[in-house]
């Protein structure tokens, strides 16, 4: 413990469990304050129960932390806007925001029904709107008022956001719509000493429970992972996952001072990997003056996607 984030409140929803508590534990550790908000539900959004954030708050008070816990939905604008307010109430002020609460249902496009679509949204994408807005508009006010310098927006984004799943269509466009969305805060943040980060987990949580064997193994040899065909598989998924505390040093750092002049990033973390994203940049390009036309279209574009993988190899 080194009380990086002492004198802080941080706000971790979906924390109840999984990488969300890991999270709220360590900051809890780093002195910070916490709002432990887990509605308890499913990883499908279906059924709650307090005792999942309850259970959360207990373990930080054993361990001599300050946490309170808050039951609501961050997929209504009424749920994420109590969310805030239980921070303000307790704690007076709201210094980070980590938007870890999610959802997942996992079908294939065709089978995907107008219901499931939007539950995945709501949570996933909506719910970090709906608590970011919420927020910013705290953090914002202290800091015009001078009664806080800076403030923290930390999202969950995944690897599917970025890669894309097969059946995951919605968990995917709402983690890409999380990337955007952190950027797109950034750009609007800086100047008022706000950042905005995002991380994409590669750890063992409640969403690795339903990776199949021959998924994983095939993931772990494409990534060269030592022993990916011989270890025994829930050794396996421990050690090329690693478990849900791994995430939670970066996220404690981009939550301190330390990162003060970082905002609009995407980082993964896992076990003994940490890395930054280099978004979405051209990489190869013709030019002429003026329009091409469809000959020259046709002619060009053989050379510029050469080296375009296909999806089999895109892991």
């Amino acid at each position: 413990m080194s009380n990086l984030l002492a004198g802080k409140v941080a706000i971790v929803t979906g924390s109840g469990r999984g990488i969300g508590r890991a999270t709220a534990m360590a900051m809890a550790r780093e002195g910070a304050k916490v709002v432990i908000n887990d509605l308890g539900c499913a990883l499908n959004g279906t059924s709650s129960s307090s005792m999942v954030a309850d259970e959360a708050v207990a373990e930080i008070k054993k361990q001599g932390g300050i946490a309170v816990a808050n039951y609501d939905s961050v997929a209504t604008h009424e749920g994420a806007d109590n969310i805030i307010k239980t921070a303000l109430d307790n704690f007076g002020k709201i210094d980070i925001l980590i938007n870890n609460a999610g959802i997942d249902r996992e079908q294939i496009l065709w089978d995907m029904s107008d219901m499931d679509w939007d539950l995945v949204i709501k949570t996933n994408l909506y719910g970090v709107f709906y608590c970011s807005r919420a927020a910013i508009i705290q953090m914002k006010k202290a800091i015009e008022q001078g009664t806080q310098q800076k403030g923290r927006i930390i999202n969950i984004a995944s690897h599917a956001g970025v890669l894309g799943n097969p059946i995951r269509p919605s968990y995917s466009a709402a983690k890409a719509g999380v990337i955007g969305f952190t950027r797109s805060c950034s750009l609007a943040l800086w100047k008022f000493g706000i950042t905005c980060n995002a991380v994409a987990p590669h750890a063992l949580s409640r969403f690795a429970d339903g990776d199949t064997e021959e998924k994983l193994r095939a993931l772990a040899m494409a990534r060269n992972f030592p022993g990916a065909d011989t270890l025994p598989f829930a050794e396996l998924k421990e050690k090329f996952l690693g478990s849900p505390e791994v995430v939670a040093p970066l996220l404690c750092w981009l939550a301190s001072e330390h990162s003060s002049k970082i905002t609009g990033q995407v980082f993964l973390a896992g076990r003994g990997r940490v890395g930054l994203f280099s978004g979405m940049s051209e990489s190869k390009m013709a030019y002429k003056d003026g329009m091409f036309d469809l000959d020259e279209i046709i002619r060009i574009m053989p050379s510029i996607t050469s080296e375009v993988k296909p999806p089999a190899d895109w892991q």
